[in-house]
């Protein structure tokens, strides 16, 4: 079998996974939106009662949404928040990515990478915004 020659071989590769090695990869962009949109979902689902309970306080009486001012006004709160305004538009936009992608619009390698691009330059923007506007910059 002159085809069995080492470099004719394809044979698998160990790699090494540990911490520091894991900064030697780059994950393509597309990569990191997959990740992070499961990171944001998972993130909004364990928000999900907290989100409830301040929707109840803010509906409930005067006392209960001044309370509910009073612990938003807390600038750990508001960072806490920021996170959860960028879990949203962030799950929004790549969701709306993955539904194009479900209809085959844009799932060649450079269309594919050029939309992950867009998910960060659309939900990035949008969750500045959005924690300017928490912290009342705007």
């Amino acid at each position: 079998m002159a085809n069995d020659t080492a470099s004719a071989r394809t044979r698998p590769q160990f790699r090494n996974l540990s911490l520091g090695q894991l900064a030697t990869y780059r994950l393509p962009p597309a990569g990191l939106v997959s990740i992070l949109h499961r990171v944001s979902g998972v993130g909004l689902f364990l928000m999900l009662p907290v989100l409830l309970w301040m929707f109840q306080l803010s509906l409930l009486s005067e006392d209960t949404f001044d309370r509910l001012r009073m612990v938003t006004g807390n600038v750990l709160v508001k960072l806490i928040l920021v996170g959860v305004f960028w879990a949203i538009l962030h799950h929004l936009v790549a969701g709306i990515r993955y539904l194009a992608l479900d209809l085959h619009v844009g799932i060649a390698k450079e269309p594919s990478r050029k939309s992950a691009l867009a998910v960060f330059a659309v939900s990035l923007p949008l969750a500045l915004v959005a924690a300017l506007w928490l912290f009342g910059v705007i």
